[in-house]
């Protein structure tokens, strides 16, 4: 008896964003230039596999700077990090390469504008990621993190005449649009940048999926279980009530999850390689007599430029 029939809808946009593939192209380019030991400080991204992939290449994970030696070659992550990192980095004298993303650089810019106005900044975004500990951190004056409606409520700024909001990259329009509404009701003098800031990357792939859900019994979304923006492309399938799985790699599929599916759309977060996406496809199959189509929503044609020490390294 054959395998059953499976047609596999895949996003595209998917997986890596622009920001990532800059951050993983900086460490490479560092392993080639550089003879002495390469440091990143954080996941460069938040993958595992894209982790373990240039470890073997050379680089050196840690998790704050204190841990590298005086001096040597340091990779800040795409995330962003502290002023009080930066300032870590050089009283150590580390040669330091930042791979920040820079719609994340434009965010820290943009606050520290309006921190420089006496404003006071609303940050909207998640406790304890690190583009979210970083953006804080690069502001002298006070931020104050919200993550919901609840929060908006519970806000006391000084002064309600001069507030502003940046918000944190990996949340699209959709994600931030109610509680911007909130903070305007509340505070109807709040200013904040326009929607175009917003990632795009992250808007793309969320409106790819919700166009697969139209089609789709089953939704995988490859990416790292702590991976806001992957995170978040589970959940906007299941908020349109189709059943939806975060998975890292093909050998956490459960089978049992397609039971009775017809059509199953795949997807990956910004900070997932395409390999990963194949592994998945390969391992269905395994299992059924697979079609796949692409399910084109928006093309992107985004590049960052490297730092000027790695540009000329190939």
């Amino acid at each position: 008896m054959g395998k059953p029939p499976l047609q596999v809808i895949l996003a595209k946009p998917r997986g890596f964003c622009a920001g990532v593939v800059r951050a993983v192209d900086i460490v490479e380019r560092a392993l080639q230039k550089f003879d002495e030991p390469v440091y990143v400080r954080h996941e460069i991204v938040h993958n595992k596999t894209v982790v373990e992939s240039l470890k073997k290449k050379g680089a050196i994970f840690v998790e704050e700077v204190d841990e590298i030696p005086d001096g040597a070659v340091t990779i800040f992550s795409a995330h962003g990090v502290s002023r009080k990192v930066e300032n870590g980095a050089s009283l150590r004298g580390l040669n330091v390469i930042d791979a920040t993303c820079p719609l994340v650089s434009k965010v820290h810019k943009e606050a520290q504008r309006y921190s420089k106005d006496d404003f006071e900044i609303v940050l909207i975004g998640h406790r304890g990621h690190p583009e979210v500990e970083g953006t804080m951190g690069q502001v002298p004056g006070k931020v104050h993190l919200v993550s919901s409606l609840d929060d908006v409520s519970k806000l006391e700024p000084e002064d309600s005449d001069k507030l502003a909001y940046v918000t944190q990259t990996t949340l699209s329009v959709d994600d931030t649009r109610h509680i911007i509404e909130a903070l305007r009701k509340r505070f109807p003098d709040i200013v904040g940048p326009d929607v175009k800031d917003i990632c795009y990357a992250t808007q793309n792939r969320q409106s790819a999926v919700r166009m697969m859900v139209n089609e789709a019994d089953v939704i995988l979304v490859v990416g790292a279980h702590y991976s806001s923006n992957s995170n978040r492309l589970r959940e906007i399938g299941e908020e349109a009530g189709v059943s939806s799985y975060l998975i890292p790699d093909a050998e956490a599929l459960d089978p049992e999850w397609l039971s009775g599916a017809q059509v199953v759309g795949v997807t990956a977060g910004a900070s997932a390689p395409e390999e990963l996406v194949s592994g998945l496809v390969e391992r269905l199959g395994t299992l059924y007599d697979v079609s796949v189509r692409n399910l084109e929503a928006i093309e992107e044609n985004v590049q960052f430029k490297l730092p000027k020490e790695l540009a000329t390294v190939d």
